[in-house]
């Protein structure tokens, strides 16, 4: 039976590999550390990977007169935006910030919904403003959940632990000064990766394929 990784569980880990040719990983200072850098290498990650483990879906509605709306919390990046138009479904589509606002510079004018854009790091700008109430479906790249002694698990810890171990590692190893150390973990962080995004790649293919076929 596989061994489940928790928060726990990864912080033992680290201290074992750190341990092996040194002694510090018996350092108290780099113990009280760890949780930050397990929680860095997360951060690492989310940033660098996008698979479909990291996806999230968010509904809700835009409103008449309503052009500027929050991004959920842990957002990373926005992967597509549909509304409910009558008994359709419409994609919004993706466009800079610039060509939203030059498309529809008066925001108090309404009409269907064509665009979004980034306005910042916590809201969208929709454009041109809504004439209505639109049912939205916003799918999404999220941070998961930063793991910590109440949140002992995420979809790192359940699909990813080796990369998530790695990642640690990489983190860990600047802190301690053991720069040779640094071309290993990185060289099995990246074989991790590029397994994961292996696996993902397959699921797109063979969701396309089925598609296809259907």
């Amino acid at each position: 039976m596989a061994t489940t990784t928790t928060f726990t569980t990864l912080k033992e880990d680290v201290q074992r590999y750190l341990e092996r040719g040194s002694t510090l990983g018996n350092d108290p200072v780099i113990i009280e550390q760890l949780p930050r850098l397990i929680n860095l290498a997360e951060r690492r990650i989310a940033r660098e990977l996008k698979v479909q483990g990291f996806i999230s879906v968010v509904t809700g509605q835009f409103t008449a007169g309503q052009s500027v709306y929050a991004k959920p919390d842990r957002w990373r990046d926005t992967v597509s935006v549909n509304i409910g138009v009558g008994s359709t479904r419409k994609q919004v589509f993706p466009r800079s910030y610039e060509y939203s606002r030059q498309y529809w510079p008066d925001e108090s004018l309404t009409a269907e919904p064509d665009f979004y854009s980034d306005y910042d790091s916590s809201h969208w700008l929709i454009a041109p403003t809504p004439d209505a109430t639109y049912p939205f479906e916003i799918l999404y790249y999220e941070l998961p959940p930063l793991l910590d002694d109440t949140v002992q698990t995420n979809w790192l810890t359940d699909y990813a632990p080796q990369l998530l171990l790695y990642g640690t590692l990489l983190e860990a190893t600047p802190f301690l000064k053991n720069d040779e150390r640094i071309q290993v973990w990185q060289s099995m962080y990246d074989r991790a990766a590029a397994m994961l995004n292996g696996e993902d790649l397959a699921k797109v293919l063979d969701r396309n394929s089925t598609r296809k076929e259907a």
